[in-house]
């Protein structure tokens, strides 16, 4: 396979009007393939464009209808701001829940009771922590029966002859 003058102008040709690699090796025959085309394109430096892939979408603007949904929908609480506390107004057992833009004036804590070893109270403890998704919490004691060195595992000293 050699690259005559006659194949060349088929290939400026056909690069020109848009056929793919595939395309045009496919018109040149004789064993040029999608990556000879592509290399040959290069070194006579003709012009890059896009590929065919991304030609085909279109750059419509997006609806509503059509946007993106999350898998699963975002419950929005309802705002709940406690007491509005300064920070030097909060003592021990008191919810350090923020409110607001820490940079605004307005900026401040719940203030009430929290849960036992907790930071928040109860209200803001539903919003900060997440119950496990499984039935039951897994313990040391469900992996004892995997513990240790299976049975087939023939162990050998490192000094036997």
């Amino acid at each position: 396979m050699s690259w005559t003058d006659e194949r060349v102008n088929l290939l400026k040709q056909l690069w020109g009007e848009g056929k793919t690699a595939a395309e045009i090796a496919k018109v040149l025959g004789d064993g040029i393939t999608r990556n000879a085309v592509i290399g040959k394109a290069h070194r006579l430096k003709l012009s890059s464009r896009l590929s065919p892939i991304q030609q085909n979408t279109s750059k419509k603007p997006k609806t509503e209808a059509q946007a993106p949904r999350l898998a699963k929908p975002m419950v929005k609480l309802p705002e709940f701001k406690g007491k509005s506390l300064n920070l030097v107004d909060l003592e021990a057992n008191m919810c350090r829940w923020p409110n607001g833009d820490p940079q605004s004036e307005e900026f401040s804590f719940c203030g009430h009771t929290t849960v036992a070893g907790l930071p928040y109270c109860d209200t803001h403890c539903r919003a900060a922590y997440q119950v496990p998704t499984r039935a039951r919490t897994l313990d040391a004691k469900d992996f004892e029966a995997d513990a240790g060195t299976p049975a087939d595992f023939d162990i050998k000293a490192a000094n036997a002859s």
